[in-house]
């Protein structure tokens, strides 16, 4: 059945004639003026501040906390000819960032080392262990952070104890106690006054290069422009501006290990948009760091050597399909492990790559809607990630349990964990039974505002060319989702691997679009069947074969009312995990059931009546199977009945048992009306039977057939049996809740 992910709300249009026609006059159309007045752009300058970023617009690093001491800082490491270490992060932010001030320091003439931590040997942030080994065997004197150190106590205060200085740069949310840094540059320190919050790691890294460096470092905005995607920050003030011009110099840079992973993903560049990014290059360099050394990304995003540049390429894209591979396959396996009677799922087993079970974790979240913790046992240890719904806080629900964890983190929607393996059960009892004492509703929908009710009527690839000019899209500045309605379903057919997702065609008027639903395959007789079906979508441009269209890209669907589903063919099956209801065998418990399967019809339809009008369920697939299809051969013709009545009035006597398929054959009437007829002519008193003997009463009053109860059961049956096999879905629903 149809089940809406998320709870629809519509934003109201505002309207402005004076903004509209401002907006109409920079080239935007009418329903990308409304976007953007009800995102808080209303005014001439705003606009022309929101359409045309300036690198001007971007703010004085200096006004970051730390900045003056860093630069100073780093100038005399320079001066001195100190050795530097940058210590990044495994992600495409860490990898962006640190590969920003490695050039940086180079153009500046230092002498820099770089690393990126392990996350499985070295773990997130500052590493005790890996410092001692640098300022040890490299003779480092000063280490600057980025992307991480916040967190850093440790690490941090031993290399100040030995004399080496930490800069610490980090945008990640602050602790209560800082650590003893030489200094902190980030855009949340308590006191300082930047007015941006909300920079990613590589974003305040670049600051600290612009600084460094005296002017406004463009070379770099392709890194940036990865980085901040990957990092999911708030896509509006400056990081609007750095994104929007790190798009264009990605789309021609110059650096040959993106030139090269760019190309194996068949990536033209220029057509690069920040869902590219988003969606092929941010996730083959997370794949580096999920699965093994991160450190290779760095002389891919920095290098010149074209052999090597092709070689890491080609690495990172074979991880990035490994990383798939282990997704499915540990989704695979997990999703077999589900315990529908939980209302959690707390999933652990041997072997599972840790690297990827936040990946697990979110995808079983999104089907099952309710609390995921996915973990990989190693030595009698469990670790992982874990995922909740919207109305379940899980830091909140866990961080008052300690005892059970060796170690734990998170927020709301997220966290990490390590705990022994004979404490899963009770971490699967505390999270249960948080979530039973506090009575929550763990299916819940998170909200999905849409931003317009398009008429596909007035549809045209102007309408996306008007909001193509709003890009970039990411958080904080979403891309924009359409409300469509009263349509009618024109094909659906099933694409990739085992037809896991699904293109189907819709029309209004003269106007058509293809829908492209990815994961949806299942739901192609659904979505081909469906009345009053209502789509949630944006806009995206197909081009094939010289052509340029503009297609809708599915975010949710629902339907209104109940759904009605047509399975009445030899091809057809009933979803898988459907219950089915058989009245030929003893009805199953349907309780808390929201769609059910009708596979065979009762010979009375009285008793399919009481079952659905007892129960109120949201979707019904009917395969209306019928035992003996009485229908298929009427009720009975006045001839078929003289014929009969003339041939046994012949016989002084007839056995029905062994001789009736005889005179079904010479009656060219079949066995199964035959029996009803003569079931019929026995009632009427035409006929006597007495064990299988059948004998013609001639002194029989004379009636008619229709006087018989049993002739106008199966009169009834034939027409109620003509419903069920050829009637529309509807008008059996209808019949059937018809109250008597």
């Amino acid at each position: 059945m149809i089940q809406s992910t998320y709870n629809w709300t519509l934003v109201p249009t505002i309207s402005d004639e004076g903004f509209v026609k401002i907006a109409k006059k920079a080239g935007l159309d009418l329903a990308a003026a409304h976007f953007l007045y009800t995102r808080g752009i209303q005014t001439e300058e705003a606009l022309r501040t929101f359409l045309e970023p300036s690198l001007e617009d971007l703010h004085d690093p200096y006004l970051l906390h730390g900045m003056k001491e860093a630069v100073e800082r780093i100038r005399r490491a320079i001066e001195h000819q100190e050795q530097i270490l940058v210590y990044g992060d495994y992600d495409a932010d860490g990898m962006t960032s640190a590969s920003i001030v490695k050039e940086a320091l180079e153009e500046l003439g230092a002498e820099c080392l770089v690393y990126l931590p392990n996350r499985f040997t070295d773990g997130y942030g500052p590493n005790q262990s890996v410092y001692q080994y640098f300022i040890d065997q490299h003779e480092v004197s000063l280490i600057i952070t980025v992307d991480n150190g916040v967190a850093g106590h440790e690490a941090i205060d031993y290399a100040q104890s030995v004399g080496v200085d930490v800069i610490v740069t980090d945008h990640h949310s602050l602790p209560e106690t800082l650590p003893n840094a030489y200094t902190i540059v980030h855009p949340e320190h308590p006191d300082g006054q930047y007015p941006f919050p909300h920079l990613a790691g590589c974003g305040v890294a670049f600051k600290l290069a612009c600084a460094l460096l005296e002017t406004v470092q463009v070379e770099w905005l392709d890194l940036v422009a990865i980085g901040t995607i990957a990092d999911m920050v708030s896509l509006t003030d400056e990081n609007r501006v750095l994104v929007k011009y790190g798009l264009s110099m990605l789309q021609q840079t110059e650096r040959l290990g993106l030139q090269e992973l760019m190309s194996l993903a068949a990536i033209r560049p220029e057509s690069l948009t920040e869902e590219t990014v988003g969606f092929q290059i941010a996730p083959r360099l997370n794949a580096l760091g999920r699965l093994d050394d991160p450190n290779p990304a760095i002389e891919l995003l920095t290098g010149f050597d074209e052999e090597q540049a092709q070689e890491i390429a080609q690495m990172v894209d074979g991880k990035n399909t490994e990383r798939k591979d282990l997704v499915q396959t540990i989704y695979d396996e997990a999703k077999i492990m589900v315990d529908k009677e939980r209302v959690v799922q707390v999933l652990a087993k041997e072997g599972w790559n840790p690297g990827v079970l936040g990946i697990v974790a979110g995808r079983l979240l999104e089907e099952l809607q309710q609390p995921i913790i996915v973990l990989s046992i190693d030595e009698g240890r469990a670790k992982g990630s874990a995922r909740s719904v919207a109305s379940i806080d899980i830091f909140e629900a866990l961080k008052d349990h300690q005892d059970l964890f060796i170690a734990f983190g998170g927020h709301a929607g997220a966290a990490g964990m390590t705990l022994e393996v004979d404490k899963l059960e009770a971490l699967s009892d505390t999270l249960s039974a948080y979530i039973l004492d506090n009575d929550l509703d763990q299916v819940h929908k998170g909200e999905l505002l849409l931003d317009e009710e398009l008429d596909l009527e007035a549809l045209s690839l102007q309408t996306l060319k008007s909001f193509e000019s709003l890009a970039p899209y990411g958080m904080d500045h979403k891309k924009p989702v359409f409300y469509v309605k009263d349509f009618q379903v024109e094909s659906a057919r099933v694409m990739g691997q085992q037809g896991a997702h699904l293109k189907f065609r819709i029309s209004k008027g003269q106007a058509s679009f293809d829908v492209v639903a990815f994961g949806m395959g299942h739901l192609a007789l659904e979505i081909s069947q469906s009345k009053n079906l209502e789509l949630a979508v944006s806009l995206s441009v197909n081009q094939w074969n010289g052509q340029t269209t503009l297609q809708l890209m599915l975010v949710d669907l629902r339907v209104e009312g109940v759904q009605l589903y047509n399975l009445r063919s030899k091809k057809a099956h009933f979803p898988v995990d459907l219950v089915a209801i058989d009245f030929a065998a003893p009805l199953p418990d349907v309780t808390g059931q929201k769609a059910i399967g009708i596979a065979t019809v009762p010979d009375n339809l009285r008793l399919l009546k009481e079952f659905l009008q007892n129960h109120d369920f949201q979707a019904i697939y009917f395969k209306n199977d019928i035992a003996t299809p009485y229908y298929l051969d009427g009720y009975g013709s006045r001839e078929q009945f003289a014929r009969l009545y003339k041939t046994v009035y012949q016989f002084k006597e007839f056995d029905v048992r062994y001789k009736l398929k005889e005179l079904a054959n010479y009656l060219n009437i079949p066995a199964s009306l035959l029996i009803k007829m003569i079931q019929i002519f026995q009632e009427l008193g035409f006929v006597a039977i007495t064990d299988g003997i059948m004998t013609v009463n001639k002194g029989a009053e004379k009636r008619e057939i229709s006087d018989s109860s049993i002739y106008q059961q199966l009169k009834q049956q034939v027409a109620e049996q003509e419903l069920m096999a050829l009637g529309t879905v509807q008008e059996i629903y209808d019949y059937l809740m018809e109250k008597e």
